[in-house]
């Protein structure tokens, strides 16, 4: 099987191009921002998907939290449907944002349609397809690119994500964070390359019976889907925590044959690689993926450098996922595995 064969790669390939037109769209839905993210009647805003999407989601109400200094939160959509009273605070003036790349995801469906009842709500959403049922149900952004044939998120997770963090920065009147994400913009295509190249190389020379993701902050939801791509392309053992949190029991499991993949911000740096140095300690392969290397990341086994340190951890998100993507699909390929037809998968989710 040749990488360019599969729908997977040619889609995580192509994600600086869905970026672009993500951006490219949002100047088009400007209304949409001023009467959504933008607004500051909602005194809370509810991100909520599922899998993947559950996940990105975690990141877009990081970002808004910093961004906009107002209150968000991510749900499983599930969640939102069946636990609402636990889940949320029924006397807010709540916005509830669906997730879903195919607009299609029945969790997201349901819990947007059990609200549309209540006073105090308004729904919106995020989607790659723009005459989906979530679209059509509710005002969505829309990634034009984001459309995948492959199973698993790849192109649409970056995209979206992408999408809402310029909206949100936007909303906020951020210009700064707004010309952050214009700078990663620029160097994305840049990344996608040199994290295919050297994930291809380190799969190719290393195996690991357990991988484990660390990250924090807007970070921590991507190491959750670093975990899941693994998962869903190689059914290997793999587990994500926050980077902190590993060190209070989990690290238990670390042993020479475990892979440690830390996502590492730089607002908690110096916290972070304590605990990565801690596991390198207990027979880890360390690998740090990171805005910039130095003297404090020498001890590590493999540094992914990413580029960007100048810009805020949020901003910077999006060019985590081209090397926990391609790491899961040359993975994958060594293993005789086929990414566009993981096991027992589909694109979304019906109950």
């Amino acid at each position: 099987m040749s990488n360019q064969n599969t729908h997977t790669y040619r889609e995580i390939s192509d994600q600086a191009a869905a970026l672009q037109e993500a951006w490219t769209q949002l100047q088009q839905q400007q209304d949409w921002i001023g009467k959504y993210i933008g607004s500051d009647k909602y005194e809370e805003v509810v991100f909520i998907g599922s899998g993947s999407s559950w996940y990105q989601a975690m990141t877009m109400a990081a970002t808004y939290r910093k961004w906009t200094g107002r209150s968000a939160v991510a749900h499983p959509s599930s969640d939102l449907f069946l636990f609402r009273e636990q889940t949320v605070a029924a006397s807010k003036k709540t916005l509830l944002v669906g997730v879903s790349r195919s607009g299609e995801s029945h969790e997201v469906i349901l819990a947007l349609e059990s609200v549309k009842e209540l006073p105090h709500w308004t729904t919106c959403g995020i989607t790659c397809h723009p005459s989906s049922k979530m679209a059509n149900m509710t005002d969505c952004l829309v990634s034009p690119r984001g459309a995948e044939k492959s199973t698993v998120m790849t192109k649409s997770l970056s995209s979206m994500t992408f999408m809402m963090q310029a909206a949100i920065a936007l909303g906020a009147g951020q210009e700064k964070a707004y010309k952050e994400l214009e700078a990663v913009l620029q160097s994305d295509a840049a990344s996608v390359t040199m994290s295919d190249e050297t994930a291809e190389a380190w799969v190719n020379g290393n195996s690991f019976n357990k991988t484990i993701y660390l990250g924090m902050g807007a970070l921590y939801g991507l190491a959750l889907e670093a975990c899941l791509k693994l998962k869903e392309m190689t059914y290997t053992w793999t587990e994500a925590y926050g980077t902190l949190e590993f060190r209070h029991g989990p690290k238990s499991i670390v042993d020479p044959e475990t892979q440690i993949v830390l996502l590492l911000s730089e607002q908690a740096r110096s916290y972070e690689l304590k605990v990565a140095q801690e596991m390198k300690q207990y027979g880890a392969t360390v690998v740090i993926v990171t805005a910039q290397a130095g003297e404090d990341t020498q001890f590590a086994d493999k540094v992914v450098e990413l580029g960007a340190a100048d810009v805020c951890d949020e901003a910077r998100a999006v060019l985590y996922l081209p090397f926990i993507q391609y790491n899961g699909y040359y993975t994958a390929v060594n293993r005789g595995l086929n990414p566009d037809d993981p096991r027992n998968l589909t694109q979304f989710v019906s109950i």
